[in-house]
């Protein structure tokens, strides 16, 4: 495939993917747009803003329409490392054995909301 088919095919997932979004996130084409360059980019985002803008709607939806795994992570003074890792939890295997489960946490999706990270302890 030449770099302009590359370019036109890309262009026509990028437009489908703002179109399906635009079916839940309305007027915030600024923030869409932005957020899906830096998802194309390989990248972090940070979305910073009052309450009611629709910020963990628009990683959901992104979530849905891209069809990868979404979690949240609520930042409290008293996080724990292993609420977002995850932990071993012992279980009971069929034959009546104890043997360690890790049990993954929030941190282990395609992607990650990192809700009210301010509230965290430095």
């Amino acid at each position: 495939m030449d770099p302009k088919e590359q370019i036109g095919k890309f262009r026509e997932v990028y437009n489908s993917l703002r179109e399906e979004i635009g079916k839940v996130i309305v007027g915030q084409d600024a923030i869409v747009d932005g957020t899906l360059n830096a998802l194309f980019a390989n990248g972090h985002v940070l979305l910073e803003g009052v309450p009611g803008l629709g910020k963990t709607l628009l990683v959901r939806t992104l979530s849905q329409v891209l069809d990868l795994s979404f979690n949240r992570i609520q930042f409290t003074p008293d996080l724990m490392p292993a609420d977002v890792l995850g932990t071993n939890m012992v279980h009971e295997t069929d034959d009546g054995k104890r043997a360690f489960e890790f049990q993954h946490g929030p941190i282990f999706a395609h992607l990650v909301l990192a809700d009210e990270i301010n509230r965290a302890t430095p």
